[in-house]
């Protein structure tokens, strides 16, 4: 029998399954504590604001909602999110955005309108797992760019873009997925600096912005430095803030760009859900999101201070941890001699799950390092499942 395997796209094939989804799929019970994924409280979700608006627009737009639509995206989606976007100080038209299905769309879609196969894209290691996945399907060529407690280094980014002379730079500024390091304002200006003398574009990844527990007001996309208008696209999604059901994200970039991005849209999904957006845009219009998030964030902010106080107390002696500033998650290293790939699954037989770090290097993987979610779950919860951790570091402290 032929194998399967050798009909596949080569990059597809070599990618693999994410392991985040993977691990759910082990982690299936209702019994399993998960600090796995990056899944907001359902509990929080504004479900009777969602409901209004969807009636709203049933109402009065009737069967018309339930259409097909532009590939760019509704226009009353379109002029939502360049207010979104023009709010964060980034002035946006409607005619600089185009909507996807959550911002992992946009990842795709960027990839397949401006990489070959073998452009080199730096990335901060870690990064964000799926985009990853999302670039590496066209075949790119990752490499590292050191982070510290600030997130990248800028004069490693110079010197890598030097070396490697990138097709782009793959950032995520404020509170990065998976460490939870935000960019300071000086930092994101040094950066802006080193990429306007260069060649290279700026992707600019900004799901969880708004999570913050500490007001950043100050901070600006590094995409507003108008030296990078004709070389920066801006990633945003309401998936972490108002539902990640309704799959309703978008990009900002060139005109010039985004029209490709669209015929490459045209290509596999013709458009984001109609419904979808008309309900996003009913609600931005109608609704000071800023005000709901403001519930969010106190819920995530007491979650954080229960996870931390309790990594404080059961860690091995020798780990270290942050304290983030918002977002949704919080980056570990443990001592020597522990590998976080092997121990999730005795954490799974103990009836808890993280996500092991070294998933999110393209470089240097190192396998002391895991992420823990702290959104999903209150704070009760969150004691239960990481007292379920303490005999799985117990039993590989034995093993030392």
């Amino acid at each position: 029998m032929t194998d399967f395997r050798s009909a596949l796209n080569r990059h597809l094939a070599g990618i693999g399954a994410s392991p985040i989804r993977t691990l759910f799929d082990l982690a299936e019970s209702p019994d399993i504590i998960s600090f796995a994924g990056g899944h907001p409280d359902p509990e929080l979700f504004d479900v009777e604001g969602i409901r209004e608006a969807a009636n709203i627009v049933l109402d009065t737009i009737g069967g018309d909602a339930l259409q097909y639509g532009s590939t760019m995206g509704e226009s009353g989606m379109l002029a939502a999110a360049a207010r979104e976007l023009s709010r964060k100080g980034l002035p946006t038209e409607p005619e600089d955005v185009v909507i996807t299905s959550g911002s992992q769309q946009g990842l795709g879609l960027i990839a397949q309108t401006l990489f070959n196969e073998g452009d080199v894209l730096l990335v901060e290691n870690p990064t964000y797992m799926s985009a990853i996945q999302a670039f590496g399907l066209q075949g790119v060529d990752f490499q590292p760019v050191r982070v510290d407690e600030d997130g990248a280094d800028p004069d490693h980014l110079a010197e890598q873009i030097r070396k490697h002379q990138p097709r782009g730079v793959y950032l995520i500024p404020t509170f990065q997925n998976p460490t939870g390091v935000t960019m300071p304002q000086s930092r994101r200006e040094q950066v802006a600096d080193i990429i306007a003398e260069s060649e290279t574009w700026l992707i600019e990844d900004d799901p969880y912005s708004a999570l913050w527990f500490d007001q950043i007001s100050d901070l600006l996309p590094i995409s507003a430095d108008p030296r990078l208008a004709d070389r920066s696209l801006l990633c945003n999604t309401v998936s972490k803030t108002l539902s990640p059901g309704l799959r309703v994200g978008w990009v900002r970039g060139p005109r010039g760009v985004l029209s490709h991005i669209g015929l490459a849209k045209q290509g596999s999904a013709m458009q984001t859900g109609t419904l979808d957006q008309l309900i996003t845009a009913q609600y931005l219009d109608t609704t000071d999101l800023d005000a709901k998030i403001a519930v969010h964030r106190a819920a995530y902010k007491q979650r954080m201070e229960t996870m931390l106080e309790v990594l404080g107390e059961i860690l091995p002696e020798g780990s270290e941890f942050n304290r983030p500033t918002g977002g949704m998650f919080i980056w570990v290293r443990l001592p020597e001699g522990y590998r976080a790939s092997e121990m999730v699954y005795s954490a799974i037989e103990h009836g808890t799950i993280y996500v092991p770090g070294k998933e999110f290097h393209v470089a240097d993987h190192d396998d002391r390092t895991l992420r823990l979610s702290f959104v999903s779950h209150t704070p009760e919860v969150i004691r239960e499942g990481l007292s379920r951790l303490v005999p799985v570091f117990e039993k590989y402290r034995a093993q030392d």
